[in-house]
């Protein structure tokens, strides 16, 4: 299921977006604090935002640069600035597309499916899986975080390919070797904890010491708070 941000004052028609969007079976979250867009951002992981221009506190243009800096998610402006001269700042910003106000629900929702078709579906073996700021990259085997990438092995890779598709929850050890062992790649108890041993190495080498959390008797996760145990 797809997950879209929408960074809209007008809560009426945040809420029709919201509604509509979920009729279509699309998690949609309504951004309430203005003034830390760029941290509600973070914490939803969105697969596309739908940001107003005219905002309280910071206008859609700097979020969307804030969001720019951390995240190549599709981005749709919506604002009732029609004039060029906003279609035009709204793409140079980083923006993907534009709908203006008012704007028909069929129109938001067609855009809203065509740029989640064209951003995922076109990514076929080189499609990449967020988690805050990491970015994995399985057709490069490599992951990333800001200006810093690390090689993975095929192990490794599997091991974060399945971290990051259960993000915020923890996968158990059991889970991860039944995986990893119908990948052929033959791994017991021991293999993997010295494989996600050598892969906290390399994250701690690219700003990411305490990507991978570890909980006693329930397995690993990414995408959460908590410490070691």
């Amino acid at each position: 299921m797809f997950k879209i941000m929408i960074v809209e004052d007008d809560f009426t028609i945040a809420g029709i977006l919201k509604e509509e969007l979920e009729k279509w079976n699309y998690e949609a979250a309504v951004v309430t604090d203005f003034t830390d867009v760029i941290g509600q951002f973070r914490e939803l992981d969105p697969q596309l935002v739908l940001l107003d221009i005219q905002l309280p506190a910071f206008n859609g243009y700097y979020w969307c640069q804030e969001i720019r800096k951390v995240s190549k998610v599709p981005i749709i402006f919506i604002s009732s600035r029609h004039e060029n001269m906003d279609i035009v700042m709204a793409i140079q910003m980083g923006g993907d597309d534009f709908i203006t106000k008012p704007f028909d629900l069929s129109v938001a929702v067609a855009k809203t499916q065509a740029l989640l078709r064209r951003t995922y579906d076109f990514q076929g073996a080189d499609h990449f899986l967020h988690s805050g700021e990491a970015i994995l990259k399985p057709g490069e085997s490599k992951i990333y975080h800001k200006e810093q990438a690390a090689d993975l092995t095929r192990t490794e890779l599997r091991i974060l390919e399945q971290l990051f598709q259960h993000k915020g929850n923890f996968v158990s050890r059991d889970a991860l070797m039944v995986k990893l062992w119908e990948d052929e790649s033959f791994i017991d108890d021991n293999t993997l904890a010295v494989n996600v041993a050598r892969l906290r190495k390399k994250l701690a080498g690219i700003g990411l010491a305490l990507f991978i959390v570890t909980k006693k008797g329930v397995g690993y996760a990414v995408g959460r708070e908590c410490p070691d145990e």
